[in-house]
C-alpha cells in the first residue's frame, strides 16, 4: 500500500471514494484480471466442474453450482460474489469496481450488464480521471431478463424479475416485476405453467 511516499488508490476504490482509475496497482490488477479473462473465455469447452475450479481464481466467492457461460467481462473479478447455483449466460458484463452481490439460484440472461462504477458528475473530476464504487445487491432467486442493464448503488430484492433490456435505475423490492427503460414495476399476469 504504502511504498515509498506512495499511497495506493486501491483503498479508496474499495471503499467507495473516489480515487484514480490510473493508479499503477489497479492497472496491475485490471490486467491480471485480463489475463484471467482470456483463460475463463477460452473454457467453453471444458466441462462446468472445470469451469468452476477457474471461476475461484479471480472472483472473490463461488457458490457451489454457480456457473458463468463464457464470453465473460469484468474490471477486477475480486468484488464479485455469487451464490449457490447462480447463473450467467453469454456475454455477461459486470464492471465490479464496487462490491457486486448475487444471490442463489439467481439466473441472469445473455448480455446483461452490471455497473458498480459511478463517475463524478463535475467535468473537471472527471477529467482528472476519477470515479467511485457503489455497491450492487441482487437477491436470490431473481430473474434478470437478456440485455437489462444495472446502474452503480441498485438492490434488487429477491424472487424479483427484471424484464428483457430493462434498465434498472432505482432499487427494485422483493418479489416485483419491472419493465422497461427506466424500469417501471408492472402487474404481470403469469400464464398457467
Amino acid at each position: 500500500m504504502a511504498t515509498g511516499g506512495y499511497r495506493s488508490e486501491k483503498p479508496k476504490m474499495l471503499a467507495g471514494e473516489l480515487y484514480c482509475a490510473g493508479d499503477p496497482e489497479l492497472q496491475a490488477d485490471q490486467r491480471a484480471a485480463e489475463a484471467w479473462l482470456v483463460r475463463y473465455n477460452a473454457s467453453l469447452d471444458l466441462p462446468a466442474s472445470a469451469r468452476h475450479v477457474l471461476l475461484c481464481e479471480q472472483l472473490a466467492t463461488v457458490g457451489q453450482g454457480a456457473v458463468i457461460r463464457p464470453p465473460f467481462y469484468c474490471d477486477y473479478g475480486y468484488n464479485i460474489n455469487l451464490g449457490e447455483n447462480v447463473f450467467l449466460n453469454f456475454n455477461c458484463v459486470i464492471l465490479d469496481v464496487g462490491r457486486v452481490d448475487i444471490g442463489a439460484g439467481t439466473q441472469i440472461g445473455p448480455g446483461v450488464h452490471i455497473y458498480a462504477v459511478d463517475h463524478p458528475r463535475d467535468p473537471v473530476k472527471r477529467r482528472a480521471g476519477l470515479e467511485f464504487g457503489k455497491p450492487v445487491a441482487i437477491g436470490r432467486n431473481v430473474w434478470l431478463g437478456g440485455g437489462s442493464i444495472i446502474l452503480p448503488g441498485m438492490t434488487i430484492g429477491d424472487d424479483a424479475v427484471v424484464g428483457a433490456g430493462s434498465v434498472v435505475t432505482r432499487n427494485v423490492l422483493a418479489g416485483a416485476t419491472v419493465v422497461g427503460n427506466p424500469a417501471r414495476e408492472r402487474e404481470v399476469k403469469t400464464p398457467d405453467h
